[in-house]
């Protein structure tokens, strides 16, 4: 039997997963423009190494550490040398603490 209560438990359930997928597809919306106005793809691809490693090596390396993305924050703002062999990856002052954040969150998304 359908009662008020039941009716009105399923339509709060549904109106939740919409927003929950709507903040999913935002947030990744975000981090991908973020990820191209930095001009990360200059030496990173998803899939494939360039200069860097791709975005999957790094999220399959780094995704089932508790503190990964402090781990990768860090990397992308200081640089780092010798994680991925010899080049360096250069220091990234002008991206703001908070977007390193973002873009680790978005990076530790691409484990394959």
């Amino acid at each position: 039997m359908v009662t008020s209560r039941s009716r009105k438990y399923a339509w709060t359930c549904s109106w939740f997963a919409c927003a929950a997928a709507a903040v999913l597809s935002y947030s990744a919306a975000a981090s991908d423009t973020l990820i191209r106005s930095k001009a990360c793809l200059a030496c990173h691809q998803i899939d494939r190494k360039v200069v860097g490693p791709s975005f999957q090596d790094i999220a399959a390396r780094h995704g089932d550490k508790p503190d990964a993305r402090d781990v990768l924050a860090r990397s992308i703002r200081n640089g780092s040398t010798g994680a991925w062999g010899r080049v360096p990856m250069p220091p990234n002052a002008r991206i703001s603490v908070e977007e390193a954040n973002k873009l680790a969150e978005w990076v530790l998304t691409q484990k394959p």
